[in-house]
């Protein structure tokens, strides 16, 4: 669940910076220190009193028996106000005390937050840019307020969720299971024409595992479960749209943030914003594919801590690809992005001679400019998900200009 809303679909956007704090960030520039100091009386006394002597505002400090002798502790602490000369004077008098520094994170003021363990992804559960009461005056559900207090209700779930916790169970409405429904009869129909092998070939385990029928829309925990044993991905529910710094940051952990709203019943083959349809009948299939996990998650990891331009060009590549990326196989071009595999009409349109095709290449796709509101005039086909991960692993693409 990522992107910026708009019209007909959605867009990855590039994070133009946070409009509050992560959990434990703050205004000054972290750095992270390791040490380690024998077990004797009065070591951390002594250690402590140099950042005391060199101004230094230790925010946090953790301690574990080292690994590597009995005898040590390791001590992993937070400071801020810590970089450049400073840093160096500092570390120089540290060796006289402790043995095994390391400089986990010298931020130069260049380096944004990011999560460096899973239950990290909990920092931005609540940082969604708009959800529930705030859908904006053109979305078909805008003066339903039995629709926004829907949404809300999802929104409550995903905000009171934790890693590690099993995402609650959803009883979706006669009018919520209808109109997936529609959405689930349309596509299906033209999946064994238009959507790539791997999408196909997962389908039928999804039918017989998770409950993909019409009737049922199905359960998160169920899909995520199916996921994890297939490659390791978990779904997580989230209340609304995400930074694209924050949605890529969970591929990186293999952890995709998926809505459990379903779109207004009004417009069943139309959303303004990602939606269960999209999540489940989209994304889900293709996080089954060990080649396709991979590739995902690398775009993630290769977006933490980036700068922003950076994260803007791989949330284009991103776009092109995951979302709406095209794909040769056996000689014919066939669909594999979320967006194209949950929309019926662009599912349709995409594999027609109306809109231009390139090979997919990284250093190109990752700064083409594309329309919010319409469908992609340009498309990008890959020879295969392993090349494309190879393509994407070239450290030249998202620096050069």
């Amino acid at each position: 669940m990522h992107a910026v809303r708009r019209k007909r679909t959605y867009e990855i956007e590039p994070d133009h910076g946070p409009a509050k704090k992560h959990e434990g960030e703050s205004e000054k520039k972290a750095t992270t220190v390791v040490f380690s100091l024998n077990e004797e009386v009065g070591a951390l006394a002594r250690a402590l009193k140099l950042f005391e002597d060199h101004h230094v505002n230790m925010t946090h400090i953790e301690s574990r028996p080292s690994k590597a002798c009995k005898t040590r502790y390791d001590f992993f602490a937070d400071c801020e106000g810590l970089h450049g000369a400073s840093l160096n004077h500092f570390v120089d008098a540290l060796k006289k005390r402790a043995v095994n520094i390391t400089v986990l994170s010298d931020d130069k003021g260049s380096v944004p937050w990011f999560p460096r363990k899973i239950s990290d992804l909990d920092k931005f559960a609540d940082r969604v840019l708009s959800y529930g009461a705030e859908l904006d005056s053109d979305h078909p559900g805008f003066t339903d307020q039995v629709y926004r207090a829907r949404r809300k209700e999802f929104a409550d779930i995903a905000f009171k969720h934790k890693h590690g916790e099993i995402i609650p169970q959803v009883t979706y409405t006669d009018i919520e299971i209808a109109t997936w429904d529609k959405v689930f009869t349309e596509l299906t129909k033209l999946y064994p024409t238009h959507a790539c092998r791997e999408h196909n070939f997962v389908w039928p385990l999804l039918v017989q595992n998770c409950g993909y029928r019409l009737g049922n829309i199905p359960q998160l925990q169920d899909v995520s479960m199916f996921l994890k044993e297939c490659t390791g991905f978990t779904l997580r529910p989230v209340a609304g749209l995400l930074s694209s710094r924050d949605f890529l940051a969970g591929l990186a952990f293999r952890v995709f943030h998926s809505t459990q709203y379903i779109r207004h019943p009004t417009k069943p083959m139309y959303t303004p914003e990602p939606d269960v349809v999209h999540e489940l009948i989209g994304h889900v299939p293709l996080f089954a594919d060990p080649d396709f996990a991979q590739f995902s998650q690398e775009i993630g990891l290769a977006s933490l801590g980036a700068p922003d331009e950076w994260v803007e060009k791989l949330a284009t590549l991103y776009w092109f690809t995951v979302e709406f990326g095209l794909c040769r196989q056996e000689g014919e071009v066939k669909a594999y992005g979320a967006g194209l595999l949950s929309s019926f009409g662009e599912l349709q349109y995409c594999l027609t001679d109306e809109p231009k095709k390139y090979p997919l290449e990284p250093e190109k796709t990752s700064v083409q400019k594309y329309p919010i509101t319409q469908y992609q005039p340009v498309y990008f086909i890959a020879d295969s998900f392993l090349s494309a991960r190879n393509k994407v692993r070239k450290p030249c693409f998202i620096t050069k200009e």
